[in-house]
């Protein structure tokens, strides 16, 4: 996994190695473990590289057999083998063993049409040296990021946000809209962010960059073709497609580890990947002291059956709050839970004990519908076609059994779920969520909410569906509307790609592989929920196949300490600095006075809701943003020009510093 930044200019006036190596040293993180340039004066890319294919050959940019290609690439192409030897039989020749190259070589051969033959996660740039153009693309779920920004006319993208500011020419400001979408969806909603100015290219979409426009367009999207009845060979063909994914993830030049929660999805990832690695398998946990979120019992118990040589990483709240500053300062954006904080501290011991590669679980509840919200919606639907019911309401204490005791109960339920909206409105199945994380807004000052006047982000929502929504089953459309507001744009980003590479650790996901996806959509929906019983199918795969710990073992949702974590007798420095009235009012977000209200029941221990928990993580990692990328940005160091492995110049040769070269052709 990597970091790639480059620019792309109007006019031939040149791009400064410079600017490109303090654009790549921002992103040193995701690559330490070399770098490399091309400037032109035209174009210029920059990439880091974390090496796991390949280890001595696939420094970037790479290029085509003439040189008129150059790409840098972010990600893994899982069959990349298979596509090299097809290439080959055309008559591609190649310098190296690596997915890189395969990319460049790929796009010579299929030019629009390569992205959907890639079975991978990736975000790639591709120059044209002779018409001066750039073909972006991005991974159909979004695992890996893609940024990019107009300045004068110039084009400028990178990994990660941080690499544009550092540019020097890309100037940082907020974006009401986009910060007003986190505070309903618990994220921006691709292609808009939290900076002005600064889109992301949305998953499963490419991009041509040509003569100052950005013309983009779908390769992919999620269709859900349900079936009536559940074919019967349907068991077996999940078989192979999860060996096959699995099989394919392991394809590396470094050992492979597994992340294991203890739940059913980490469990089959590991205990497949056990099966077929060439190495012992390395697994790692988190485990919290506090019982109410600790799953370490059920994680040792897989680890035992599985034979991993297993690690844990024991996180109590003041750790939560010590590394706080640094998730935000990664992730780039506001959040409304400390969920990542503990994924840091995961990354930071995976690569402490020597991984830095590792599966994950992470898709198996979009794929499957196993996250309560889904149950909720069944539920929810089951109630409003008996409204006056009194026992109907009660079937929620089944769903949020983990809830303190005095939240629950029939009336509870029937006053928050079943006055948040109708089977009519699109957005059905997660109109509970969106109101209660939309009760931040009731902190915001005067300025935001001018700002946002006539702004509704609920209403954008409805408005950015695909033409086929409406003729999906509700449960599909709550999968969709799972995959585009959380999966990507939170899960796979703040909790995924930014936690890992802060330690230069890559996650991969076997849940996402889009063959998967694409069997599961088709599916009947009670094959995978059934009346309450979620991942029904995959459950009776893992019984058959695994008979592990966690075969059938109830869903957990993955939580984390939030506001305890900030106050009492630990509390940070950076807290009372960050919620004082004059922070507050620089940013100008969040009103002080309302502010100051729940900072009083935060420190009396009085905010134990999820609305006052949600509003003031929001509230405080929003101050940690505002701070880091609007305050006190500071200055970048520009990696050394005279330790890249790879400089290529407009001559057209590729410059190794230790002395080689390696000539890539004339244009």
């Amino acid at each position: 996994m990597c970091g790639i930044a480059g620019i792309l200019r109007r006019h031939p006036v040149g791009v400064s190695p410079d600017a490109l190596l303090r654009m790549a040293g921002t992103m040193r993180h995701r690559g330490p473990d070399g770098y490399g340039l091309y400037a032109g004066p035209r174009a210029g890319l920059a990439h880091t590289r974390l090496s796991i294919i390949d280890l001595s050959g696939g420094a970037q940019p790479i290029g085509n057999e003439d040189g008129r290609y150059l790409i840098v690439y972010n990600g893994e192409v899982y069959n990349y083998i298979e596509l090299r030897e097809e290439l080959e039989s055309r008559g591609h020749r190649f310098r190296t063993r690596s997915d890189t190259e395969v990319l460049v070589h790929g796009y010579e051969e299929w030019g629009d049409g390569l992205p959907a033959r890639l079975n991978g996660q990736f975000a790639f740039a591709i120059l044209d040296r002779r018409a001066h153009g750039l073909f972006l693309a991005r991974d159909r779920f979004g695992v890996r990021p893609l940024f990019y920004a107009w300045r004068n006319g110039d084009f400028f993208f990178a990994s990660e946000v941080k690499a544009l500011f550092a540019s020097g020419e890309v100037t940082p400001e907020p974006d009401p809209v986009g910060l007003d979408q986190v505070f309903t969806f618990w994220a921006a909603m691709p292609p808009r962010t939290v900076f002005r100015d600064v889109l992301s290219l949305e998953p499963g979409c490419l991009a041509r960059v040509q003569d100052g426009r950005c013309d983009v367009r779908r390769y992919w999207e999620p269709e859900f073709p349900e079936a009536r009845e559940e074919d019967p060979g349907a068991v077996e063909c999940l078989d192979g497609l999860l060996e096959s994914s699995v099989r394919l993830r392991l394809r590396a030049d470094v050992p492979v580890g597994g992340y294991l929660s203890g739940g059913l999805d980490s469990t089959i990832t590991c205990a497949l990947a056990a099966a077929a690695s060439p190495f012992d398998l390395r697994t790692f946990s988190v485990a919290f002291d506090d019982p109410a979120f600790d799953e370490s019992a059920h994680q040792r118990l897989v680890a035992q059956a599985l034979g991993s040589r297993h690690a844990v990483q024991q996180i109590g709240a003041h750790e939560i709050a010590g590394v706080f500053p640094d998730v935000v300062a990664h992730t780039e954006t506001p959040l409304v839970r400390t969920g990542p904080a503990p994924l840091y501290l995961l990354s930071r011991v995976t690569r402490d004990h020597g991984i830095k590669v590792v599966l994950t679980g992470e898709g198996a509840d979009e794929l499957f519908l196993g996250y309560d919200l889904f149950k909720e919606a069944a539920v929810r639907l089951f109630c409003l076609r008996q409204p006056q019911s009194r026992w109907r309401p009660l079937l929620f204490d089944r769903l949020y059994h983990h809830l303190p005791g005095k939240s629950r109960g029939g009336e509870f339920w029937r006053r928050f779920f079943l006055t948040a909206g109708g089977p009519a409105d699109p957005l059905f199945s997660h109109l509970p969520r969106f109101l209660l994380t939309g009760r931040i807004k009731e902190f915001y000052g005067a300025g935001m909410r001018e700002a946002l006047e006539g702004v509704d982000a609920m209403e954008g929502l409805r408005g950015a569906l695909p033409p086929g929504f409406s003729r999906w089953s509700a449960l599909n459309r709550a999968a969709y509307l799972e995959l585009v507001t959380l999966l990507s744009p939170y899960l796979l980003s703040s909790q995924g790609d930014r936690m890992g590479l802060a330690h230069s650790v890559e996650g991969r996901f076997p849940y996402l592989d889009h063959r998967l996806f694409e069997f599961t959509a088709a599916l009947p929906t009670r094959s995978k929920l059934r009346g309450l019983r979620e991942k029904d199918i995959l459950r009776r795969w893992a019984a058959a196949r695994l008979r592990l710990p966690a075969g059938d073992r109830p869903k957990q949702p993955y939580r984390a300490p939030d506001v305890p974590a900030f106050f009492g007798a630990s509390e940070p420095a950076y807290v009372a600095d960050a919620l004082s009235a004059e922070a507050l009012g620089r940013a100008g977000v969040f009103d002080s006075r309302s502010v100051e209200g729940l900072t009083r029941r935060c420190r009396a221990g009085l905010a134990t809701g999820f609305r006052e928990s949600q509003a003031m993580i929001a509230v405080l990692s929003t101050q940690l943003w505002h701070d880091t990328f609007m305050q006190r940005p500071g200055s970048v160091a520009a990696l050394r020009l005279d330790q890249a492995d790879v400089v290529i110049r407009d001559r057209d040769e590729i410059l190794d510093p230790s002395g080689v070269q390696d000539a890539v052709g004339a244009n």
